[in-house]
């Protein structure tokens, strides 16, 4: 099935599936590292975001480039509908990356969300304008001159999970998760069979059943 009708086959569910199901979901059919570091956390709880992947990867830089931001700018202007952008740096915590500039620049452009693995600034702006941010920290600090972009759409790591253009992402409360493409559909429905199974043990548990035996019948947890 075609990645973009995927997508609107399973976007409505996105309120009844979960990052935790989708990496269950993954760890069954061998996909092990699909989380994204534990301290990549939405700006505010409730946010839920699910789209495809763009992807941006920035360098720590010891001088002002001549042109700032010009790949980071690059990579926004080239953002589709339905994209989250998921940005790294490389590990450099040393100013934000993102802002309130940029977050309107991206949502005008269609995107439901970012994804980055360092800071963010504006923070109080972006929680204004309810575009779902989601970052390790935060920061005042400009990145120009500090941070700079190298390239965009193109495989890059977080963590260790690797991000390739297209695939999809899924946030929440308890993380992000990266669904690859190529199991991208067969773990949507998966997903889905889950949320069923894990109703049934819910309310099987609220009786004051056994947790061994309820285990022991569904093989949810």
């Amino acid at each position: 099935m075609p990645m973009s009708d995927l997508l609107q086959l399973y976007s409505p569910y996105r309120d009844v599936l979960s990052s935790a199901l989708l990496a269950d979901v993954l760890d069954g059919l061998g996909h092990r590292h699909s989380a994204l570091p534990s301290d990549i956390r939405p700006l505010r709880a409730e946010w839920k975001i699910l789209g495809r992947a763009a992807t941006l990867s920035t360098m720590p830089v010891a001088t002002e480039p001549k042109k700032p931001y010009a790949v980071e700018l690059e990579c926004v202007d080239s953002l589709r509908e339905d994209d989250v952008l998921v940005a790294t740096t490389n590990g450099d915590r040393s100013s934000a990356l993102w802002g309130e500039l940029l977050s309107t620049a991206s949502r005008a452009r269609g995107a439901v969300g970012v994804v980055v693995d360092g800071l963010t600034r504006d923070a109080a702006k972006i929680l204004a304008m309810d575009f779902p941010v989601f970052a390790s920290g935060f920061s005042p600090l400009d990145s120009k001159g500090r941070l700079d972009g190298v390239r965009h759409g193109e495989p890059i790591r977080v963590g260790q999970c690797a991000i390739r253009p297209g695939d999809f992402v899924f946030g929440d409360i308890d993380g992000v998760v990266v669904v690859s493409k190529d199991l991208a559909e067969k773990a949507f429905a998966l997903a889905l069979e889950k949320v069923t199974g894990e109703n049934k043990v819910r309310a099987e548990l609220a009786k004051g059943r056994s947790a061994r035996e309820v285990f022991a019948e569904y093989g949810i947890l």
